[in-house]
């Protein structure tokens, strides 16, 4: 009696970049359970509600309250069509650019290199990883990671919808960066 043959089949993907080695994009882990587009979303609302109340507490300790009744004023002024300064996305000072572009960005590194995700993903139970290794991001891969939102949204958000339909689950920075986000506990 004979066994019939068993037929083995390896999906392999091998992408050539020029002056690069060879990069094969297979999950280190198989059984690897990736976090979907819904569960990021929720997280990074999650992340929202957190540290939007904290860089507005350091806007206010700054600026005092004038700044935001500046905001509020330019986005009244905004909504009713009148001309003048309306511009919700002025810098007002070294502080304010600080605050609210250079922190968020420090933070969100910090919490990838050092949790491997931002609290919002790590209260759902994500983890962001190198794609290929699984192991933490670097600093290059986090600056890229964060970079790669930009460009996500630039392609009219596309590089983020990307998540919903991706096998990996990978935005566009997911790419760019090389990164996977992974949920630390598969629920089969």
């Amino acid at each position: 009696m004979s066994l019939p043959p068993i037929e083995v089949v390896v999906d392999l993907k091998v992408t050539v970049l020029p002056d690069a080695p060879l990069i094969a994009e297979t999950d280190p882990a198989p059984h690897t359970c990736h976090a979907g587009f819904w569960r990021r979303l929720v997280a990074v609302c999650i992340d929202l509600v957190i540290f939007i109340p904290i860089l507005g507490f350091l806007l206010y300790l700054v600026y005092g309250a004038s700044y935001f009744d500046e905001m509020l004023g330019a986005a009244v002024r905004l909504r009713q069509g009148e001309s003048g300064n309306n511009d919700l996305l002025a810098i007002h000072g070294i502080g304010d650019a600080i605050i609210t572009n250079l922190l968020p960005v420090l933070l969100v590194v910090y919490f990838w290199m050092r949790h491997l995700g931002t609290p919002g993903k790590l209260l759902l139970g994500c983890h962001i990883v190198d794609a290929n290794s699984g192991a933490p991001l670097s600093l290059k891969q986090s600056l890229l990671r964060n970079l790669g939102y930009v460009f996500s949204l630039l392609a009219f958000g596309l590089g983020f919808l990307w998540i919903a339909w991706d096998v990996r689950k990978q935005g566009l920075h997911d790419k760019i960066a090389r990164s996977v986000v992974i949920r630390r506990q598969c629920s089969q």
